[in-house]
Order: C-alpha cells, then structure tokens, then sequence
C-alpha cells in the first residue's frame, strides 16, 4: 500500500519524480530482490526480500541513493536521508559505519489485531449533528479535499490552497476503494473528518492513510469514529491486521485509544554527501 500511496498521491501530486529517474530495481535468479525509492525529495527507502538483506547489498544501494537521491539543504550542500529501522541491525550498523547519525522524528509504525467478530475496542458514538458514510461521487471531491486541507494545515492562509483535482489521482491508485474513503459529514454536508482505508486482501491487511479531523471539529471524538468504522468495515471484508503511522503526540494518542499500541520505529539516518 505504501508504494501505491507514494506513486499515485506523493509522487503524481506533489513530487513529479520520472520513475525512471528514482527507482531502481536489484534481480537474482530472475526474481526482483530489492527496491530503492524515494518518497520525498532527499530521502530514500530500501526494501529488500529477508534472504537478500545482506551488508553487500544494503551497500550497493545506500551507494546507489547517495548518487542519485540527495537533494540540496538550504547550505547549498548534499544531503541525504536514509530510512532505516530500529529493528534492522544490519542496516543501521552500516548507515554508522558511512558516517549517517540517527536524527529526530522517527515513524512509529502500528499495528493492531482485527478481531473475529465484534466491534473494535474503544468505538465510539458519532457525536450529535454528525454521520460517518463513504465518501459520495465526484462532486464531493472539493469538500474532502478542503478538510483535508483544514486538517493538515491550520495555520496556512486560506489562498495557498490548490484546489481539489488531486484527489482523483488518488483514486487511481489499484488498492483504492470508495467504500473504505470515509468521511464525517456534518448536519451542513460540510466534511469534518476521514479517514481512507487500504485493503490487501493477499495479506489481509487494512492501512489507515491519511486520518485527519478539521480543527473547527476536533475534540468530538470524530477521529476515532471514521477509524471505528474503517475497522468494522476491513473486518467485514476478512481483513485480520490494521496499521497506521504516526509521528506526534496528538496523532499517538489517537492510534492508542484506537488499540494501535504495538510499534516498530522507522528511523531517519542522515548526512551531508
């Protein structure tokens, strides 16, 4: 889900990387083994098959990205952030070894159970004056962009926004589905809060992304009940693990309350090429 999040919202709307140009692709014994990418400018992520994770490829590609994925700091010089995480020794070790120190502001990457049957722990009541339903037809775009907007940013002026037709790239994504899209919808039909949900029915996995709840809305519990709903909804369709990410405090809270209290950290390595 993460790759066709990136491809199809990070990259088509905000990036417009060339794939050409920033992915790379390692092959042994006719199968693909490792992936370099990057999801924004300066960064690169690695991911590489468990049998293949060795310290001679790691290297080749850590390599690879200082080559062709840094980006230039506001010092003028090339800089490069490597994700890596905590629980990959192999990785860090040689990020150490090249010089990278681990910065701040690591992805708290989490997980939960779906159950069996039941409704999802800590499920809220929709607060009075509100439903939760999937997202309707094209011409409701411009108002889930709009608290998408409000969410993400509360503290810019109103004319920096860009519009709403960058939604439909997201829905271009393969993994995409309306019917996981939710929203909150006040008793004006003004859009107060969502969440979209990203069903692997390979994996039986359910990804949460993005979650987000206009300020004028918050503290009504809006957050957690489309997050309810998304659970009760990939439960249906036979999802048996959920996963979310979170980076600061407000955001931990919720996924807590939402039972997403297990994590692995994704940590950035950094350094000046």
């Amino acid at each position: 889900m993460r790759w066709d999040y990136w491809r199809w919202h990070g990259n088509e709307n905000i990036e417009h990387f060339r794939p050409e140009d920033v992915v790379w692709l390692w092959e042994a014994e006719g199968e693909t083994v490792a992936v370099l990418n990057p999801e924004g400018r300066g960064e690169a992520f690695l991911q590489t098959h468990p049998a293949w994770h060795t310290p001679e490829l790691l290297t080749a590609m850590v390599k690879q990205a200082e080559t062709s994925l840094a980006g230039a700091g506001a010092d003028g010089r090339r800089r490069l952030c490597v994700w890596a995480g905590a629980f990959d020794p192999t990785l860090q070790a040689l990020l150490a070894s090249r010089g990278y120190a681990r910065g701040e502001w690591p992805e708290y990457q989490r997980r939960r159970a779906i159950e069996a049957e039941g409704v999802p722990t800590n499920a809220p009541a929709v607060a009075p004056g509100y439903t939760v339903r999937a997202l309707g037809d094209a011409d409701e775009l411009p108002r889930r962009s709009w608290v998408s907007w409000r969410a993400f940013h509360p503290n810019e002026p109103d004319d920096k926004y860009q519009g709403w037709t960058w939604y439909r790239n997201l829905q271009r994504a393969p993994l995409y589905r309306r019917d996981l899209d939710l929203v909150a919808v006040a008793e004006s039909g003004e859009h107060a809060a969502f969440c979209t949900v990203w069903f692997d029915d390979v994996t039986r996995t359910a990804t949460f992304e993005p979650v987000g709840t206009a300020p004028e809305h918050q503290r009504r519990g809006l957050g957690r009940a489309v997050m309810a709903e998304g659970l009760r909804r990939a439960q249906r369709l036979g999802a048996t693990l959920a996963l979310v990410a979170s980076f600061g405090a407000a955001a931990h809270a919720l996924y807590e309350a939402m039972g997403f209290t297990d994590y692995e950290l994704l940590e950035r390595w950094e350094k000046s090429i």
